[in-house]
């Protein structure tokens, strides 16, 4: 929270609206959080809100993209790098593929039937570390082999 007040503080000086305005955003919903949390907010909770903002700003981006809206999407891809940046970690698809692997082994699914007991575990897990969708394909083809 002290990093995007102070990032608030200089965009404010250096006069960038853009940025601006997907910082303001990224701080009204961790208040929003804050204020129905009971305080404060987790940096488990953070991850997730700044994750959800930038999956939303992508998909707008995309569907701008679609309706050949070009200017709208350069400014929705411009927010998302910004948002980009207050993003924890990402983990890279092997080591994905490792974490898949070892939650299959450990509840010993046979065949895409046990799917969702290998996400149920994984995605508690990788939560804030990985895409869910990147998850699902993973274990759906470990699972397929």
């Amino acid at each position: 929270m002290d990093q995007i007040n102070a990032d608030i503080k200089a965009a404010m000086l250096a006069k960038e609206k853009e940025k601006l305005a997907a910082l303001r955003d990224i701080k009204s919903k961790l208040l929003l959080e804050a204020t129905s949390g009971g305080g404060e907010v987790t940096e488990e909770a953070a991850a997730k809100i700044v994750m959800k903002l930038h999956k939303q700003r992508m998909d707008t981006h995309a569907l701008y993209i679609e309706q050949g809206r070009e200017d709208l999407a350069e400014e929705e891809l411009f927010q998302a790098k910004v948002i980009e940046t207050y993003m924890p970690e990402m983990m890279s698809e092997d080591e994905i593929k490792a974490e898949a692997a070892a939650a299959i082994a450990a509840t010993g699914a046979s065949g895409p039937q046990d799917m969702g007991k290998v996400m149920g575990m994984l995605s508690g897990k990788l939560a804030g570390k990985a895409d869910g969708k990147v998850i699902a394909a993973t274990v759906k083809a470990l699972l397929n082999n």
